[in-house]
């Protein structure tokens, strides 16, 4: 079989190895499809600070189990799966109390270890998580980002009946947003200085799209919900003018979260945070659960995937999917390697 490895920034092999055996508490998975997503791209710069090259990436993956060993149980060849990609030590505090997202070890298929872009992964059956048939193979490579969003969500309890604000329309922020409407909010307005994925936005069905560029955020949340303001804000784009909009424009006593991977050392207003009695906070990755409740948003139709893939390519052309990206930055949302053509 094939296998991807970027042997160093910007350079990609494919190496002819093996098809893996497998461990009797483990399956054997045909991969079918990988999602490329923001972190990989650091990866491909150069620039990811926990990724040391040679590297086989891929950790958002849909695929089709071939094979089982003896101890699986619930599993069987030919039913479609995702795979959460987390390695994790189970003695630490966090994984001891359930929040192995949170493993003091903590490693990721695709950066710290063997990621799964190849035509075949062999992986621990505890990892893998079915996918109900109707879902297509792109929706079930999308599953993984669609946790961390939901993950994120859930940061803020039971979001039902409350007014949200989603800084950021990327990929993880949309799916922030969507999450939240099919989670319950009363309202959820998303904000970008990009036209195209405000647009993108509202295919999925956001009902207030505001481009920050053109429209003063703090009179566009008063608009759309009024002088309680927001309940929550989310940043998911990760960066001093997006926090510091958010700090500016919470209601006192409100809540932020934070689920972009800040980018640099963050110089905020802190003193306001204080006055205001903000709780700030954070969000990492995913748990089971997560998978789960992305699962059926989607299977119930409350998020939309479909709208956020942009374009496809084969296995063989790994890289130019990367040089795609690049040259596209503002016009890209998801992109999907089909591993199997």
């Amino acid at each position: 079989m094939l296998q991807q490895v970027m042997t160093a920034p910007g350079a990609i092999e494919f190496r002819e190895v093996e098809i893996p055996e497998i461990g009797e508490n483990q399956v054997l998975i045909k991969i079918m499809k990988i999602g490329i997503c923001g972190s990989d791209i650091h990866v491909y710069h150069g620039e990811h600070p926990f990724t040391t090259y040679p590297v086989t990436q891929g950790h958002e993956v849909s695929g089709e189990i071939v094979k089982t060993g003896s101890a699986v149980r619930g599993l069987t060849p030919g039913l479609k799966v995702t795979v959460q990609p987390q390695v994790v030590c189970g003695k630490c505090y966090p994984c001891r109390h359930g929040k192995y997202n949170l493993c003091e070890e903590l490693k990721v298929m695709g950066f710290q270890t063997t990621g799964m872009a190849s035509h075949y992964f062999a992986v621990d059956a505890s990892k893998v998580t079915p996918l109900p048939e109707i879902m297509t193979f792109d929706e079930g490579a999308m599953i993984e980002p669609l946790a961390v969003a939901v993950h994120a969500v859930k940061q803020a309890g039971d979001v039902r009946g409350r007014n949200i604000v989603v800084l950021g329309a990327g990929p993880i922020g949309n799916l922030v947003a969507q999450t939240a409407r099919g989670m319950g909010a009363a309202g959820v307005m998303i904000t970008d200085i990009s036209d195209l994925r405000l647009k993108k936005a509202a295919e999925c069905g956001v009902e207030h799209c505001i481009n920050t560029k053109h429209e003063d955020l703090g009179q566009a949340i008063f608009d759309a919900f009024g002088p309680d303001k927001a309940d929550i804000i989310y940043d998911c784009a990760g960066n001093n003018t997006t926090m510091g909009q958010a700090i500016t424009y919470a209601r006192k006593g409100s809540v932020i979260i934070l689920v972009a991977v800040f980018a640099g050392m963050a110089t905020i207003d802190l003193a306001v945070a204080n006055d205001h009695e903000l709780d700030i906070k954070s969000t990492m990755m995913y748990r089971s659960e997560d998978y789960d409740d992305a699962i059926r948003l989607t299977a119930q139709n409350k998020v939309r995937l479909a709208p956020l893939v942009s374009a496809h390519f084969a296995f063989k052309d790994y890289l130019d999917a990367y040089k795609y990206i690049d040259a596209n930055r503002e016009t890209t949302m998801k992109v999907i390697i089909n591993v199997q053509e």
